[in-house]
C-alpha cells in the first residue's frame, strides 16, 4: 500500500520519463485523490512543453499564452503499478 507522497513521487517519476524527450520543465502537482473503488491513486501532473513558451512578436507586441499540459496517472495502490495516463482537462469554475 502506498502514502500520498509515494502516489505522487511515482507519478512525477512516471511523467518526467516518459516525456523526456520532449524536454518537459516546471512538472509539479495538480491534483491527488484515492479512488476506493478501483484501489487505485489519481494523480494530475502539470508541466510545460519547449514549444508552448512564451514567444514576443515585435511586429505586433502581443504573447503567446502560456499552456501547461495535464496528465492524470492511475496507480494501483497495492503494487505501485501504472494503470494508466491519459490527457486531464482542468476548466475553471
Amino acid at each position: 500500500m502506498m502514502d500520498v507522497t509515494e502516489a505522487v513521487a511515482t507519478a512525477k517519476e512516471h511523467v518526467a520519463t516518459l516525456f523526456a524527450d520532449e524536454e518537459i520543465t516546471e512538472i509539479g502537482l495538480e491534483e491527488v485523490q484515492f479512488d476506493a473503488d478501483s484501489a487505485e491513486w489519481w494523480v494530475t501532473i502539470g508541466f510545460k512543453r519547449p514549444w508552448n513558451r512564451p514567444i514576443m512578436d515585435v511586429n505586433v507586441l502581443t504573447q503567446r499564452a502560456l499552456f501547461r499540459a495535464y496528465k492524470q496517472v492511475r496507480i494501483s495502490d497495492a503494487d505501485g503499478r501504472i494503470v494508466s495516463l491519459v490527457d486531464r482537462i482542468l476548466t475553471d469554475h
